[in-house]
C-alpha cells in the first residue's frame, strides 16, 4: 500500500514477487519447500530431542549442536512460511507490513550474526578437544559452554540493530514491490528513493566485522588442529582426531562459502534471481543438510537415534 505524504508517496506495506518466473508451477514448488521445511524441523527436533535424553550425549560439543538446531528451526522459520503463502497465488499472501518487513530482517540477521558466533564456539571446542585434550574438561566446562553460547546469542542480537535503526530512516516511494522471496536488506535498498551510502557501508562493515571475527577464530582454531594431527604419527589416531571435526567443517564451509558471496558486497546486487537462488540455498537448503550431515558423520548421533527408534519399537510392540 502506498501512502501519499505531501510531494511524496510513501509505502505503508510491501508486496513480495517471491518466484514469478514459476507461477505456472507454483503448486509444485509449494510442495516442494513445504517438503523441505517440514523435513528441516523434524531433523532438528530429532536431534534437540536425542541429546536431551541421551546421558552419552551430554557433552559440550553435543550442547552446541542442539543450540545450532534451534537456531536452524527458527531461522527456516522466519522466511518459508511467507515464502509458501506466496505460491497460494492470493494478495493476502503476497504482502507484508512496513513493520512486519523490518521485524523480518531484524530477526533474520540477529539467528544468521549468532550462528556465525556459534560455529566459531563449536571451532573453539573442537581445538581444545583435539590440542589440549588432557585439559578438555577443565577449559571447556559446563560454565564456559553455557557464556559461550550466551555470547552467541547476545551478539547476534546486537548485530542488526544499527542496519535496521538505519533502514528505518529511509523512504521508500513509488514502488513498494519487493524482487525477493523475503525482506532482505539488497532488494529494499533498491526500492529507497534516500541516500542509502550510509546504510550501505554500514552493513558491509558490519557484516565483514562478524564474517571476520568469528571465521578468524575458526580458522585459528582448525590451523591449530592441523598442526597437532602432523605431529601424530598414528594415522589411524589421526583419522579419529579429524573425524571429530569432518561434520563441524562442513557445515561451515557450506554457511560461510554463501554468507560471504552475498552479504560482503558495497553495492545493491544486480542479479536478483541469482540471489534468490543463493537466498534458498543458505536459507533452506543448509539448514536441512546440517542435520544429516552431523548424523552421518558421527558415530555417537546415530548410535543414539538408532537406540531412541529401537526403544520406541520395543514399548510399541
Amino acid at each position: 500500500m502506498l501512502h501519499y505524504s505531501g510531494n511524496w508517496t510513501l509505502a505503508t506495506e510491501f508486496i513480495m514477487v517471491g518466484f514469478a518466473g514459476v507461477q505456472e508451477a507454483r503448486h509444485l514448488f509449494f510442495v516442494l519447500f513445504l517438503t523441505m521445511y517440514l523435513f528441516t524441523m523434524a531433523e532438528n527436533l530429532a536431534i534437540i530431542l536425542v541429546v536431551s535424553l541421551d546421558h552419552r550425549l551430554q557433552r559440550p560439543m553435543y550442547f552446541f549442536l542442539t543450540h545450532l538446531s534451534c537456531l536452524e528451526i527458527c531461522y527456516t522459520s522466519v522466511t518459508v512460511p511467507k515464502m509458501l503463502s506466496g505460491f497460494t497465488g492470493t494478495a493476502a499472501g503476497k504482502t507484508i507490513s512496513y513493520a512486519g518487513c523490518l521485524s523480518q530482517l531484524f530477526i533474520f540477521t540477529f539467528l544468521g550474526a549468532t550462528e556465525c558466533f556459534l560455529l566459531a564456539a563449536m571451532a573453539y571446542d573442537r581445538y581444545v578437544a583435539i590440542c589440549e585434550p588432557l585439559r578438555y574438561a577443565a577449559i571447556v566446562s559446563w560454565g564456559t559452554c553455557i557464556r559461550l553460547a550466551a555470547a552467541s546469542w547476545l551478539l547476534g542480537f546486537l548485530t542488526p540493530i544499527l542496519p535496521i535503526y538505519l533502514m528505518s530512516q529511509l523512504m521508500f516511494c513509488s514502488s513498494n514491490v519487493i524482487d525477493h522471496f523475503f525482506c532482505d536488506a539488497s532488494p529494499l535498498l533498491a526500492l529507497s528513493c534516500s541516500d542509502v551510502t550510509l546504510k550501505e557501508r554500514a552493513d558491509f562493515l558490519i557484516s565483514l566485522s562478524v564474517l571476520l571475527a568469528s571465521s578468524t577464530v575458526i580458522a585459528v582454531s582448525y590451523g591449530n588442529i592441523v598442526w597437532t594431527l602432523l605431529h601424530i604419527h598414528s594415522a589411524t589416531e589421526r583419522r579419529k582426531a579429524f573425524s571429530t571435526c569432518a561434520a563441524h567443517l562442513t557445515v561451515v564451509s557450506l554457511f560461510y562459502g554463501t554468507l560471504f558471496f552475498m552479504y560482503v558486497r558495497t553495492k545493491v546486487a544486480s542479479s536478483m534471481n541469482f540471489n534468490k537462488v543463493v537466498s534458498v540455498f543458505y536459507s533452506i537448503v543448509t539448514p536441512m543438510l546440517n542435520p544429516l550431515i552431523y548424523s552421518l558423520r558421527n558415530k555417537e548421533v546415530k548410535g543414539a537415534l538408532g537406540r531412541a527408534l529401537s526403544l520406541k519399537l520395543f514399548k510399541e510392540s
